[in-house]
């Protein structure tokens, strides 16, 4: 489970992050910066980068997918990256960590996906925030998680949670 639930990255400001004591973001690509087949950052994302550069929060991607996506979309941002993380397994997340050079209570995970984002973040001890996708496509092995994450998502609104589904 995430610790928190937001709509868009947007709403997740520098202030915010400096009042939870963050100094580092690790964040997914695909879906949740920008559509999967996407190649390139939009105006807003890399205003966004930019305040948060602005007021000292590092960032790193850390995407499942290959180095040339990753790369075609990270290096004109300057934004260092991590391909073929296999979430959810930790690996990657530490590679981040010694990246950033941070400790994991100073750092949070973005994501799209509970199944890997979220996951690989609570066992590597990171806050964590689930961010709705930003496409209603994805990739085969996506959709089989999206099935899984519906059915949790029930049996939270069952259970009187809050996600960003009732936002």
């Amino acid at each position: 489970m995430p610790k928190e639930f937001v709509i868009s990255i947007f709403e997740i400001t520098p202030e915010k992050l400096k009042q939870m004591g963050i100094k580092g973001i690790i964040t997914d690509l695909d879906n949740t910066l920008v559509e999967w087949d996407r190649a390139d950052a939009t105006e807003e994302l890399i205003e966004w980068f930019k305040k948060m550069h602005d007021a000292g929060i590092q960032i790193v991607i850390l995407s499942n997918n290959k180095e040339p996506r990753v790369k075609k979309f990270a290096d004109p941002l300057g934004i260092p990256y991590i391909f073929k993380a296999q979430k959810p397994l930790t690996r990657g997340f530490k590679r981040a960590l010694e990246l950033l050079d941070m400790k994991p209570e100073e750092v949070l995970m973005l994501g799209d996906q509970m199944l890997t984002d979220m996951m690989g973040a609570n066992r590597s001890k990171l806050h964590t925030i689930l961010v709705k996708p930003v496409a209603q496509s994805d990739g085969f092995i996506t959709r089989f998680n999206r099935f899984i994450e519906r059915r949790v998502y029930k049996y939270l609104s069952k259970k009187g949670i809050k996600t960003w589904e009732e936002k």
